[in-house]
């Protein structure tokens, strides 16, 4: 499974380089964090990182959204055009395919949106787990029924797992065998850490002290 950091903080895409697989952007996320120009932002975070770097449209119709692609797609070769799951956002994903510009369709919630996703030549499908637990629905089962399917009849779309919330989901978007796992900085932080790990360590540096002092470590 890849991992994407959800993120349009450069420091925090500056931290997990070393990591990430790509990074996600979305509007909200560039408004929070962005404190510069938006061209020098995204010339930025394209040479920080090398794989997919997906930006989404602000436009909702469809020729509109073909425009903007057009032109965001120009900057570099790993952008990935986001696309609202939307009747409209649908159609410019078919247009965007058959340009050959990569597409990440966003905010899917159902299995039957992400099957019209693929059908219409998206290069990823993002599914927002966390907002479907919030609202009483298991947003795992989403992701479970969309590989499954996309096995079944071999599209070429890629899931992405997003919306995560706390490192559960990311194991469980693993053993979903989604394609792709969009991690918030918050959760990217949490992966690394075990209490278990601390103990040992702790305890390893506490016997090198003893050795270094002349004492036999227990």
């Amino acid at each position: 499974m890849k991992i994407f950091l959800d993120s349009a903080d450069i420091k925090e895409i500056e931290r997990y380089s070393h990591l990430i697989d790509g990074v996600t952007t979305n509007p909200s996320l560039i408004a929070k964090t962005c404190n510069q120009r938006y061209s020098e932002w995204l010339d930025t975070i394209v040479h920080l990182v090398k794989g997919p770097i997906s930006v989404e449209v602000i436009s909702s119709k469809c020729d509109d959204m073909i425009s903007e692609a057009r032109k965001i797609s120009e900057i570099a070769d790993n952008i990935v055009i986001k696309i609202p799951m939307t009747e409209e956002g649908l159609r410019a994903t078919r247009a965007l395919h058959d340009l050959n510009i990569k597409t990440n369709v966003t905010l899917i919630f159902s299995p039957n949106q992400a099957l019209l996703a693929a059908k219409a030549g998206a290069t990823y499908a993002s599914i927002f787990v966390g907002r479907l637990d919030d609202i009483g629905y298991a947003g795992m089962d989403v992701v479970r029924t969309v590989v499954s399917v996309y096995r079944e009849y071999n599209y070429p779309t890629e899931v992405i797992t997003a919306s995560i919330r706390h490192p559960l989901h990311v194991i469980e978007a693993a053993k979903a065998g989604s394609h792709v796992a969009t991690i918030p900085a918050n959760v990217m932080s949490q992966l690394f850490r075990h209490p278990l790990t601390d103990i040992g360590l702790q305890q390893f540096l506490n016997d090198w002290d003893r050795f270094q002092s002349g004492k036999k470590a227990v």
